[in-house]
């Protein structure tokens, strides 16, 4: 069984929305990942053991659209290229796909996703892909929170987490580190 990992960004208020303040991330704070905070290198460490770790992508729609053309020219990037990479949008066609950016497959629903999670290989990544995540975490299919949390109250944006009134969900901590700029790592395994 494959493991489904979310990793992102997410502010002290539980904000996820628009990090690193590129195209289409149209949030009024917009880069506040890379503003206003000493650059600490050992706080994207996490960036680097992740990659080791990864043998596939995973991402909603919007996301898609707006990483893969960026990430496909990237250098700080170019290890993602050929990752076999899945994209769950039910609107999304084939024509739509990003070329040279490695194999990518469309799937269609949760169940989709689950059906992926069921066969061999190992950990997929999701990256940004908030709605995707609250559906998949509410689905009961993520297995993993890698998470960065940065010193800032947003106010306002899109949230990581649903709002459903559903059961406690436990998680265990793996692994927490404190840097020097108030970046928090927190890595915490679903409890099933």
């Amino acid at each position: 069984m494959r493991e489904l990992v979310y990793t992102g960004f997410m502010s002290l208020d539980g904000v996820v929305d628009s990090p690193g303040g590129g195209p289409d991330e149209e949030h009024r704070s917009g880069g506040w990942v890379f503003k206003d905070l000493e650059f600490v290198p050992e706080a994207w460490s996490i960036k680097g053991e992740e990659l080791e770790e990864t043998t596939a992508l995973m991402f909603g729609r919007r996301s898609y659209e707006v990483f893969a053309p960026v990430w496909r020219e990237s250098e700080d990037h170019a290890a993602y290229k050929e990752l076999p990479k899945y994209v769950v949008s039910t609107t999304l066609s084939d024509d739509d796909l990003v070329d040279g950016w490695g194999a990518t497959t469309i799937l269609r629903s949760t169940d989709d996703v689950a059906e992926l999670k069921e066969g061999d290989g190992g950990a997929v990544f999701i990256h940004g892909s908030a709605e995707l995540a609250r559906r998949l975490s509410d689905a009961g299919l993520i297995d993993r929170y890698n998470l960065l949390v940065f010193p800032v109250l947003l106010g306002a944006g899109k949230s990581l987490f649903s709002r459903e009134d559903k059961e406690k969900q436990m998680l265990s901590l793996r692994e927490s580190a404190v840097y020097a700029n108030g970046i928090t790592k927190l890595i915490y395994d679903v409890t099933r």
